[in-house]
């Protein structure tokens, strides 16, 4: 077959070809040469080329997963397992810069506006069924993850559904029923990462008809000169080489996902001691908000010609609110996994298999426990502010916040329990796992 083009804007980055041993990808020999030039990923250099083993899985990564893949896939007549043809039909709008597919002849890209609240309803009600409008005219797009969204633009308090490849500028994120609640903790936990001076997503929250929904400005987008760029990034799996069935440390496939090893080598090698600790602020956030869904694909890299920077943080939830979803994190903390029993030697233990200091490691947990439990009232306050307003398990979200913090401060100051496996020997262990945030949210009646 013919090769399918990658775009950036208007500049062809390089061609995907599909032969009998797999898809591959090539730059363009005028890629290098285009002003502001940046690699498709940081495993596949300016002027390399990737092959099957390294392509396959970086393209995955752009596809959503679980049930929304397979409904998707239903929809085009397209097996999940054909990769490359999911990307080239959903691919024009995308995590980052690139867009994979053939430009429709004659089709500018453009705005469809979605005319009133109404109408917004019911595109939030489809979407279990028909995931970002796949079959609409002109729609091409798609997010990673198990959860249902929607990237549309939003500007001037009006919706739009991008067409023929423009740049979404929001991602829209729907209530779920069965983490109730879900609009407000989300908004909760990313308000408090930008109070606490983490970098991290934009977001508010809105209502349409008996919806509510959280809507989260993209970072990888930037409006200058009176239009929509787009910014180049990747996840981790992708920087990593890893599917995404392989995101979390421990995987129930058995497949060895990412360690924080593997996070903090990345991003010592690739970005600046100021990202590292950027990483280290926020892989301790996420135990404090008890955000179990902290993998390998909620951490990413904003690229660009002048090189690898980590992106602001992303789908941050409290999980500890929730009697339906695991307490295992998402990685393990000096070969611990439940939050409640990281004591001060774990820490310890993962700065040394990390590379970096004890002493500042402790000091970090020890200061931002301290500045997020003082900044919950007034995030909370903020959540309440917003379109959507409070919610029933709000003070619950926020009070499981201040008891992981005040938790995680008192184990700091001591070692703990010698034996390293506590979790199993506690009253509250987990022989049989609960599910992960992401089997909840792709259950077919997780709407």
């Amino acid at each position: 077959m013919s090769g399918i083009p990658v775009f950036y804007e208007t500049a062809l980055v390089g061609t995907i070809t599909v032969a009998e041993e797999g898809p591959s990808f090539a730059y363009d020999p005028r890629w290098a040469d285009v002003r502001g030039a940046f690699p498709v990923s940081l495993r596949i250099p300016l002027g390399s080329e990737a092959p099957p083993a390294v392509l396959v899985p970086w393209l995955q990564n752009l596809l959503p997963e679980g049930v929304p893949l397979l409904t998707v896939g239903q929809a085009l007549g397209i097996s999940p397992q054909d990769v490359v043809g999911m990307v080239e039909k959903i691919g024009r709008d995308t995590a980052g810069a690139l867009s994979v597919s053939r430009p429709r002849r004659g089709k500018a890209p453009r705005y469809r506006p979605v005319p009133d609240e109404a109408a917004l309803e019911r595109i939030i009600a489809e979407l279990p069924a028909k995931p970002f409008l796949v079959g609409d005219e002109g729609v091409s797009m798609s997010l990673a993850g198990a959860q249902q969204k929607l990237p549309l633009a939003f500007a001037n308090g009006r919706f739009a559904i991008p067409i023929d490849g423009a740049p979404s500028t929001h991602i829209l994120k729907p209530d779920n029923s069965r983490l109730y609640g879900s609009v407000q903790n989300e908004a909760l936990c990313l308000v408090l990462a930008r109070r606490v001076g983490l970098s991290a997503s934009t977001v508010t929250t809105g209502v349409a008809g008996e919806r509510s929904y959280l809507l989260v400005t993209r970072y990888d987008r930037l409006f200058r000169n009176g239009r929509w760029l787009r910014l180049h990034q990747e996840d981790f799996c992708q920087a990593l080489g890893k599917s995404p069935g392989a995101k979390y440390e421990h995987n129930r496939t058995g497949i060895k996902g990412p360690s924080l090893k593997d996070f903090f080598a990345l991003a010592r090698q690739h970005m600046e001691a100021g990202d590292v600790i950027a990483l280290l602020r926020a892989v301790i956030l996420n135990v404090l908000l008890t955000n179990v869904d902290s993998h390998a694909k909620n951490y990413s890299i904003l690229l660009s010609a002048r090189g690898a920077r980590l992106a602001p943080l992303y789908d941050l939830m409290c999980g500890a609110a929730w009697a339906n979803v695991t307490q295992n994190m998402a990685q393990d903390i000096g070969d611990k996994n439940r939050g409640r029993y990281i004591y001060a030697r774990h820490w310890r233990r993962m700065a040394e298999t990390c590379g970096l200091s004890g002493t500042a490691v402790l000091h970090n947990v020890a200061a931002l426990a301290e500045k997020v439990a003082a900044e919950v009232v007034p995030a909370m306050e903020e959540v309440e502010s917003m379109p959507a307003g409070s919610h029933p398990m709000l003070k619950r979200f926020a009070g499981e916040i201040v008891d992981r913090c005040a938790l995680v401060a008192k184990n700091l100051r001591e070692d703990g329990p010698q034996d390293d496996f506590p979790d199993e020997s506690q009253e509250d262990s987990e022989p049989a796992p609960e599910p992960r945030l992401d089997e909840i949210v792709s259950s077919p009646s997780g709407s």
